[in-house]
């Protein structure tokens, strides 16, 4: 199943106790169908201390989300759905449904 979110890409929240968020994608965990956006979902994590950090402490850490909670978002700064598109030319893109406009880079280059 193709993604609808990729690394890099700006996505809103649309549930969870983080509802109405926005941030950019850093990570996407695909065995596991969950993608990691930054300043959402922030646990606290107790660490032990270790020779790497003789301190431990109490690290504050972004944990992944469903990829079905959030949706990109569009040119104009609203949530929208994708559509994948194959071009005349053999390269597939993503599409927003909102606007129409293309989402990020192309997925598959053009055959020459």
């Amino acid at each position: 199943m193709p993604r609808h979110i990729r690394k890099g890409d700006t996505v809103y929240v649309r549930s969870g106790s983080d509802k109405g968020a926005t941030g950019k994608v850093t990570k996407v965990l695909v065995d596991d169908n969950r993608v990691v956006v930054e300043g959402v979902n922030v646990r606290k994590k107790h660490m032990k201390p270790t020779q790497a950090n003789p301190q431990g402490g109490i690290v504050e850490k972004e944990m992944p989300i469903h990829i079905s909670n959030v949706s990109p978002l569009a040119n104009d700064g609203k949530p929208t759905r994708v559509k994948f598109e194959t071009r005349a030319d053999g390269s597939k893109v993503r599409l927003a449904v909102r606007t129409g406009e293309q989402l990020g880079p192309e997925l598959k280059k053009a055959k020459k």
